[in-house]
């Protein structure tokens, strides 16, 4: 008969064996408990990487509209040189000197009229759009303050001279206006 003191290696191979059948066939109910944690934590990581891809798709979306909408913003930009050239040469022939004008001259300057249209016309086929502030509310967003004149007959912030028009492309700014503002009238 043996010692239940006495630890032989039989002892220590029956305990070892114990714990392996209990290892091999585990508790069911802790079972079921951890598949079933483990189950909510995969469908909570699904969750939030479904919304973290919807929240991309929003995302890119947006950024394609954006890049449709402003893409063309510095071409534009340098193209309001050359409306403002084709305008300024326009504005500098006095009317008395058109009248006068061989008809070669004038149909040139009809010519140089509707181009500077079509131009127009164009540019706002790509979203740019003229600013035409005179007689608004002066609007640092929008227009560039060049000088104060003194008008009591309009509310002090008037904008009552255009220097150089401004645009816009979409929401944003392409070029501001430069104005001139009135000082001196009621407050706005």
């Amino acid at each position: 008969m043996t010692d239940p003191a006495d630890n032989g290696p039989d002892d220590v191979d029956a305990g070892q064996e114990q714990a392996g059948a209990r290892a091999a066939n585990p508790d069911p109910f802790i079972v079921l408990e951890n598949l079933q944690l483990e189950n909510t934590g995969l469908k909570d990581k699904l969750l939030r990487t479904l919304a973290d891809m919807e929240n991309l798709r929003r995302r890119t979306e947006k950024e394609v509209a954006d890049a449709k909408t402003y893409g063309v913003s510095s071409f534009a930009r340098d193209m309001l040189t050359f409306a403002d050239n084709l305008h300024r040469a326009l504005a500098n022939v006095p009317a008395e000197a058109r009248a006068k004008a061989a008809p070669a001259i004038q149909t040139l300057i009809e010519g140089l009229e509707l181009t500077d249209r079509d131009f127009a016309s164009r540019l706002e086929r790509y979203g740019v759009k003229k600013l035409d502030p005179l007689g608004a509310k002066f609007d640092p967003n929008l227009h560039e303050a060049l000088f104060e004149q003194p008008d009591e007959s309009v509310p002090t912030g008037t904008v009552v001279q255009v220097i150089e028009p401004g645009y816009v492309i979409g929401e944003r700014v392409l070029r501001p206006a430069k104005v001139g503002v009135s000082r001196g009238g009621p407050k706005g």
